[in-house]
């Protein structure tokens, strides 16, 4: 008999193995039924309460630089599949022929008003629309771009089972990863090789126990940490430890 794609592994539940060897997470009672309720029901409210907010960041990045007010990116989603995350634009048109494709602290591409964006996390909310179409979810592994989601391990490609996030724990962690990424000499290589790694192995820890309150949790810590000051030598000290 053939063996289906996705096969639990030791009977009752926690992880699955597909034909591959990858690792996908056993979906509990609410990843299957409640996190996507919960996702177009907080996003279809989040768009329609911060349209002004929408309106507003719309309008000072159309008048401050040239180009269109949102950025779209393609990035890498549930089962792997390509989709075109959305947020307001905070860099120069063409940033992406203009330098790396991670932004450090400092970076020239970045506008003034972008700066101002990033900081306060106002250039992700668009990604409610993302979430409200089923691309994202409000709380999941972030999604990467297609270079570095192409040298995965097979184990990290279990983050790529379930719906991307706007948040997650690594986000959290890596708040001020832009400051981090700055004092290196290779700001690129550092990422790969020691960030990304790290990110991964958080966001394969938060499939083990995906919980309502947990993705509260986290909902609620990134807000609260949008509006803290960025603490740079213990981010920094914490990732020269990993």
């Amino acid at each position: 008999m053939p063996r289906r794609p996705f096969e639990f592994e030791g009977g009752n539940g926690g992880i699955l193995q597909d034909v591959e060897g990858r690792i996908v997470f056993h979906q509990r009672f609410y990843v299957r039924y409640c996190k996507r309720a919960l996702d177009v029901l907080c996003s279809a409210v989040g768009i329609a309460a911060l349209s002004p907010v929408f309106l507003l960041a719309a309008c000072c990045v159309k008048l401050s630089s040239r180009g269109s007010a949102f950025y779209r990116q393609t990035r890498i989603g549930k089962d792997g599949r390509q989709f075109q995350i959305l947020k307001f634009r905070s860099m120069v048109v063409e940033a992406e022929q203009r330098g790396p494709a991670i932004t450090v602290s400092g970076d020239r591409r970045v506008t003034p008003v972008g700066k101002l964006l990033r900081r306060y996390k106002v250039d992700e909310l668009p990604q409610l629309w993302n979430v409200l179409c089923g691309e994202m979810s409000l709380v999941g592994p972030r999604p990467e771009l297609p270079i570095y989601v192409a040298e995965y391990t097979p184990e990290q490609r279990g983050v790529l089972s379930v719906r991307p996030g706007i948040t997650d724990t690594a986000s959290l962690a890596y708040r001020n990863e832009e400051e981090i990424l700055a004092d290196r000499d290779d700001p690129e290589q550092f990422y790969r090789a020691q960030v990304l790694p790290d990110k991964l192995a958080r966001n394969l820890a938060y499939l083990q126990g995906i919980s309502f309150g947990g993705d509260l949790r986290i909902l609620f810590e990134t807000v609260v940490s949008s509006f803290l000051p960025s603490r740079k030598t213990q981010g920094k000290n914490y990732s020269d430890q990993v």
